[in-house]
């Protein structure tokens, strides 16, 4: 297959970025493909990265990493009473028991949650949000929710709608 340049109404006005810088350099390198999918992932791939570390800054000063906010948010979905298995969390996670432990380790000491028996299973255990946990998690939210609506402020709300709609379908695709 050949390499196909994307296809632009008015390449005039399109603002460049460094995926075209790519695109360009692939075409030349390689133009017996067809590198069309580089051009939509290579942007996912940098806005995740960017966002990611956007969002490591908001949560680093409540003191948290995204992983341990991600615990702490999952708590805080749940609604009350806040409380989720070790298993649960691991599932909506996607981590594996072990790397669940460290974090819930870290948060219980830091009094943000606790652990305790599971009245329905003598084998298993709670997890709960304390209340400084839970006011923790609602500043956290609060914080990132800003950040990501600045970010997404660069489309106008029928883009937005689009990209969000065109993304569901993209990652329906990959599961």
């Amino acid at each position: 297959m050949s390499a196909r340049p994307p296809q632009r109404k008015d390449p005039a006005q399109r603002q460049k970025d460094p995926v075209d810088t790519i695109m360009n350099q692939w075409a030349t390198a390689r133009p017996d493909l067809d590198i069309t999918a580089m051009e939509v992932f290579g942007r996912v791939f940098r806005v995740a990265h960017a966002m990611g570390d956007r969002m490591d800054k908001v949560y680093a000063r409540f003191g948290l990493s995204r992983g341990e906010f991600d615990v702490l948010a999952t708590l805080r979905r749940a609604s009350e009473p806040y409380t989720l298995s070790p298993r649960q969390l691991s599932a909506t996670l996607m981590l594996t028991t072990g790397g669940m432990t460290g974090r819930l380790d870290k948060l219980e000491r830091a009094g943000l949650l606790r652990r305790s028996p599971d009245p329905r299973d003598r084998r298993g255990l709670q997890v709960t949000l304390t209340e400084e946990g839970l006011k923790l998690v609602d500043e956290g939210v609060g914080a990132g929710s800003i950040v990501q609506t600045e970010v997404l402020s660069s489309l106008d709300d029928a883009q937005a709608d689009q990209l969000a709609g065109l993304l569901r379908m993209l990652l329906a695709g990959t599961e």
